[in-house]
């Protein structure tokens, strides 16, 4: 069972209120956003030319409530076959976990994502039932400390060719990339992407699937957050491949032998964090259903951190998270997301003007 640690106690800050990050880990943050600095502005801001809007920090008060996480200790759910889940009830703070939520829909930038699959000669468009976003490049390139908007090969420090990726990578903004230290340091994991996902309502979902992809490597770790509206979590086993398949059957629910797959319901509530690691990725599936209820009419935020290994994960993770698709952002006055125009301003504009 882990243990409930504060980042004060990580560090050994020599102010018991206050935690100090270490200068290595001051500098990582660094190379991953552009700091934008105005005497009439009430923040900082990042900023780079993948971005179609600057996004801001946390504000102060929020960063530093940061330092209290996790607020639960997290609890082992390894009782079942090959599953190996770390589950914080919470691991961001009740009084923490609204702001939390409002600030991320309103200040980062969303895809509706469209892409076509093929099943033998039929083609067939997919509409993305939620909303997404994504931040990070793969193992084998940084973002150049000094100047972000330069990729460099991880092997040599040098450039890469514009040909690497098909796709334009960009950094994590400040406020994600905090979330990101404080994710390591409780997780015992590193992660270079940041996938998030909003669900508007009750409506928007995500199939039964398992992010088992060659380019995450082997048993990897991926921590998983909810803001917002409650959502379950459904969990089963996969079961094995039939008529010599190398590709399990998703749809199935029980084994070919007819008995029941393994499987759990999370009902997972604002602030809430789970772990999966070790066998979970390559033997289980996971999904949030649609829902109905008190809870339908809510949105909900869903941040994952994880670790791309080669260029193939950078290339799949913007294709299916930004794809070729516009820019949405919540409208707070409306109360909906909306369709985002260059020309229409942002956060930065509205408070600087």
């Amino acid at each position: 069972m882990s243990k409930k640690r504060t980042l004060d106690g990580f560090f050994q800050s020599s102010s018991p209120k206050r935690a100090r990050i270490s200068p290595e880990r001051e500098l990582k943050a660094k190379t991953s956003h552009v700091i934008l600095n105005s005497l009439d502005a009430p923040t900082d801001w990042s900023d780079h030319p993948t971005y179609p809007y600057p996004v801001p920090h946390f504000p102060k008060q929020l960063q530093d409530a940061l330092t209290e996480v996790p607020a639960s200790e997290g609890k082992d759910i390894n009782d079942q076959l090959d599953l190996d889940l770390l589950y914080f009830q919470p691991y961001i703070p009740k009084s923490l976990e609204n702001e939390l939520f409002q600030f991320l829909r309103r200040e980062l930038f969303f895809y509706r994502v469209q892409y076509k699959i093929k099943r033998g000669p039929t083609e067939t468009m997919i509409n993305t039932p939620r909303y997404t976003t994504v931040f990070g490049v793969d193992a084998t390139s940084f973002f150049d400390p000094k100047d972000p908007t330069i990729i460099r090969e991880t092997h040599s420090s040098k450039p890469v060719l514009s040909s690497k990726y098909a796709c334009k990578p960009r950094p994590l903004p400040h406020c994600l990339d905090s979330l990101r230290q404080i994710t390591e340091i409780f997780t015992n994991s590193t992660y270079n992407f940041c996938l998030v996902n909003y669900y508007a309502n009750g409506n928007d979902s995500i199939s039964y699937h398992s992010d088992d992809e060659r380019f995450l490597g082997e048993n990897p770790a991926i921590a998983s957050f909810s803001l917002g509206a409650k959502r379950d979590f459904l969990m089963r086993h996969k079961p094995y491949p039939l008529n010599g398949s190398s590709k399990p059957n998703t749809k199935a629910s029980k084994n070919a032998d007819g008995e029941a797959l393994p499987s759990l319901k999370l009902t997972l509530a604002s602030g809430d964090m789970v772990l999966m690691r070790g066998t979970t990725q390559s033997t289980w599936l996971h999904s949030i259903p649609k829902r109905k209820g008190p809870e339908a009419g809510k949105g909900r935020i869903n941040i994952t951190f994880r670790k791309a290994l080669v260029k193939g994960g950078t290339e799949n993770y913007y294709q299916y998270n930004v794809g070729s698709g516009g820019v949405w952002k919540w409208d707070d006055r409306k109360g909906e997301m909306r369709e985002w125009k260059k020309g229409d301003g942002d956060a930065k504009e509205e408070r600087m003007s």
